[in-house]
């Protein structure tokens, strides 16, 4: 996807990804295929994963503060190497690097949002799973487009004012244009932090005085099973001041088995959109979210996830009714 010309293995058995974000898509099309994570996977992740999946080994990556161990990794002896990023040089060269050191092939997929749908198509070809990389891919499309054409015609004096709190005090954000935030971007929410664009980690600190200034209509946090404070934010009284803590609009990023939100930056994203459309306008985007996680998971995690296990994951997420 980078315009690089490479010889892949007719049917690569052995795909590892560089990243969580590529492992995330290689999981969701082709998990037989999957060689192993890149970190030790906690209990509330394995949980909504298959047995036959969730144990697969831990082999790192190049990710966060995380430098693989090219001796480990290669004496599993993969077919493929996926790096899933932006494409630039940087992801061009690093490419290139790992390619020369190990002989082995290494795959360049986009992961920005809005070309998923492509990204799949392209892995599909390369694991010989074109047919349900087709079914994948429409799904993406299909939502991605829906919902970012619905949100561009809501009035600029419509649209939610939106706080985004990360970490375990809620005082760490991501400002509009991040990787992190692109899908309140999406969804027509208005991203009130004014903080500096930080590296594909991201995180920028923020005191509470700037929050209080911003005063958002609408708070999504970190839920506990992420460390967060969505829980903790309503009954905090440096926060009982701001709009969205008044008006009950404080509601946990669902999470499990991965967040629904940004990280890892993947396909995960996409079932968030929906998400996030549907609590920000329920009047435009009217979704039934339980059908719709259950739906998601079955699809993309393999996983059959019944009705009230939805409901617990989504338990502070949705608006009351």
């Amino acid at each position: 996807m980078a315009g690089r010309h490479l010889v892949v293995p007719v049917s690569p058995r052995k795909v590892y990804s560089t990243n969580p974000i590529g492992t995330t898509l290689i999981y969701t099309l082709a998990p037989d295929q999957l060689m192993g994570w890149n970190y030790e996977l906690r209990p509330r992740e394995k949980r909504f994963l298959p047995a036959e999946y969730r144990d697969l080994p831990v082999i790192g990556g190049w990710f966060s503060t995380q430098t693989g161990n090219l001796e480990e990794i290669m004496a599993l002896k993969p077919d493929l190497f996926v790096s899933m990023s932006f494409i630039n040089e940087t992801a061009r060269s690093f490419a290139d690097k790992l390619q020369s050191q190990t002989g082995i092939p290494v795959a360049l997929v986009d992961n920005e949002l809005t070309r998923l749908d492509e990204s799949y198509l392209f892995l599909g070809k390369l694991l010989g799973e074109e047919e349900r990389a087709e079914v994948l891919a429409r799904y993406c499309r299909e939502t991605v487009r829906s919902i970012a054409d619905r949100a561009a015609r809501i009035p600029q004096d419509k649209k939610v004012r939106v706080y985004y709190a990360e970490g375990p005090d809620g005082r760490k954000t991501d400002p509009a244009g991040s990787i992190h935030t692109q899908v309140l971007d999406l969804a027509g929410g208005v991203n009130v932090a004014e903080v500096p664009m930080g590296p594909q980690v991201g995180m920028s600190s923020v005191s509470m005085e700037q929050i209080l200034l911003w005063n958002p209509d609408l708070i999504i946090a970190w839920g506990a099973s992420r460390g967060g404070y969505s829980e903790g934010i309503a009954g905090d009284t440096h926060w009982k001041d701001i709009e969205a803590v008044k008006s009950g609009h404080v509601y946990a990023v669902p999470d499990n088995p991965f967040c629904w939100f940004d990280r890892p930056p993947s396909v995960n994203r996409v079932l968030g959109l929906r998400w996030l459309a549907n609590l920000l306008y329920p009047e435009i985007f009217d979704f039934d979210i339980v059908e719709e996680a259950r739906n998601f998971y079955r699809l993309f995690w393999h996983y059959d996830l019944g009705e009230e296990e939805a409901r617990e994951i989504l338990i502070r997420s949705m608006r009351k009714k």
